[in-house]
């Protein structure tokens, strides 16, 4: 049976530890997976601009020993009409995996439905499951554990949001949210957090100030306020987030915490969701983020075909 990973909610705690551990081994050295994937070809549709998704699989596939090909949609006779299911009836005869970047979840449901190969979720409306575990990985790494740390996510309860809260909830991780009212994450990730929490023992706290939020936690995250495809309501998102949910030094020092560290998975509007002053400083780790994609997504790969 065919793996799809779309979204954190069907994915098993041990299968997390497993990547985490995978992505560990393959980073530090001490698993060589160097032509692994000889032969193998990944697909790679493209909806929206990318920067970490697009370099992090493609360097991953050629440092596995396979090939990536890169498919932004308006190159494809998807542009033109064609139907998703016709698009990956063709592609599942040509290539071996196929990661999707895609404006809507939906989309990205009937890419895995029809394809016959594994499907990847690089970044949808509603999760965004590769940074998260890429995420968790980092956290891990920076303090040597996931039991017992504290995250807090200030600002939209966006697809970021969602996939962490997911990630948090089976893992058994602390996670307070902080998000003005109507801007929360997805309610069906809220409902499957409470009940995936019952099993793990994790803590989620829903509050409106983040100073409260950020209390004695060990990270903090945010990501931007206006995610791509919600640029008509920039103005009004600004309104509703500026200046309350900027991380700022003031929201560091709220958190009473010296080791306290600063997440983002980029790309980040400086000035807006997060100052100069805390991305640059020595609680920032997003650049260990950014680089673990790239571990993470060689563990990800090697799972889904495995």
């Amino acid at each position: 049976m065919k793996k799809d990973l779309l979204w954190l909610i069907d994915i098993l705690p041990e299968d997390i530890w497993r990547l985490i551990f995978l992505t560990d081994g393959i980073k530090s050295g001490r698993i060589d997976v160097s032509d692994s994937l000889r032969g193998y070809v990944l697909g790679m549709i493209f909806e929206k601009p990318s920067t970490r998704t697009r370099v992090s699989f493609e360097v991953a596939m050629y440092e596995l020993g396979g090939h990536a090909i890169y498919l932004p949609t308006q190159t494809l006779q998807m542009s033109r009409g064609e139907s998703i299911k016709d698009t990956a009836k063709v592609l599942s005869r040509y290539v071996d995996i196929l990661m999707a970047r895609v404006y809507s979840h939906s989309s990205l449901e009937e890419f895995a439905k029809y394809a016959d190969i594994p499907v990847i979720n690089g970044l949808s409306d509603l999760a965004h499951p590769v940074q998260a575990l890429s995420d968790y990985y980092t956290i891990y790494e920076h303090f040597g554990k996931l039991k017992g740390i504290k995250v807090a996510y200030v600002g939209d309860g966006n697809n970021v949001a969602n996939s962490l809260l997911m990630g948090a909830s089976k893992l058994g991780i602390e996670f307070n949210i902080a998000t003005p009212e109507g801007y929360e994450p997805s309610k069906i990730y809220l409902d499957y957090a409470k009940k995936f929490s019952l099993e793990s023992g994790a803590k989620i706290k829903l509050y409106r100030d983040p100073h409260e939020a950020v209390k004695g936690v060990d990270v903090i995250y945010t990501d931007t306020f206006v995610s791509m495809g919600q640029e008509a309501e920039a103005e009004e998102r600004r309104r509703v987030f500026l200046p309350r949910y900027q991380v700022n030094m003031k929201l560091i020092e709220s958190a009473g915490n010296e080791d306290v560290v600063f997440m983002h998975c980029l790309p980040a509007h400086r000035g807006e969701e997060v100052t100069d002053e805390v991305i640059d400083s020595k609680y920032s780790i997003v650049y260990d983020q950014a680089e673990n994609r790239l571990h993470m997504q060689k563990a990800i790969l090697l799972w889904m075909v495995d």
